[in-house]
């Protein structure tokens, strides 16, 4: 069985920070990559920014300069740092892994979310 937990959420003005954290723990052989996606209500799941086991990173065109996903491999512990935050950055967010549980099976596992709210 693996767990995602998700903290950091919380309300910030325009152009503050802030960071979230995601820990996986469970029964865990590897991880692929932990990714964190978001949404708003009656919008679909978008990523936000990915990081694979070789430390590659992707980011939405939205977040890119002012987001940074970052990984603890040891501790299977991804963070994300949200700068100059803005009111369209306001979703509940999700993080995400994709793992081996066992040599060939691996599967998408998320956290309960976690909401950010920006206010002007």
């Amino acid at each position: 069985q693996v767990q995602l937990v998700e903290s950091g959420g919380g309300l910030v003005q325009a152009g503050g920070s802030l960071t979230l954290s995601c820990a996986a723990s469970g029964t865990i052989l590897s991880i692929v990559r932990m990714g964190w996606w978001r949404q708003a209500p009656g919008k679909e799941r978008e990523l936000v920014a990915s990081i694979n086991s070789g430390g590659a990173t992707d980011y939405a065109d939205s977040v890119k300069g002012r987001f940074t996903i970052s990984r603890l491999t040891a501790k299977n512990t991804v963070h994300l740092q949200l700068n100059n935050l803005q009111r369209d950055d306001t979703d509940v967010y999700y993080c995400s892994a994709r793992l081996y549980t066992q040599p060939g099976l691996w599967d998408d596992y998320w956290g309960q979310g976690t909401q950010v709210t920006v206010s002007s």
